[in-house]
């Protein structure tokens, strides 16, 4: 049964390694993923909802009374 025959194979890794590490770089410098803060607003908006002014009572299962 004949040997496999590795001696090409370090060549071949790093061969393969060196375009794969450099097509990485260039994703991610081609990526720009930092973005300047914007000014936030110190005062929030109320929004009016309907449920505000309205006095509602919600009726749980546990707490009605046996009957």
């Amino acid at each position: 049964m004949p040997q496999l025959d590795t001696s090409t194979w370090f060549i071949t890794i790093l061969s393969m390694l060196l375009p794969l590490f450099i097509l990485m770089q260039l994703k991610l410098i081609m990526h720009s993923s930092f973005f300047p803060p914007q000014p936030t607003t110190a005062g929030k908006s109320k929004h009016p909802t309907p449920w505000e002014m309205k006095w509602t009572k919600i009726y749980l299962p546990h707490s009605l009374h046996l009957q």
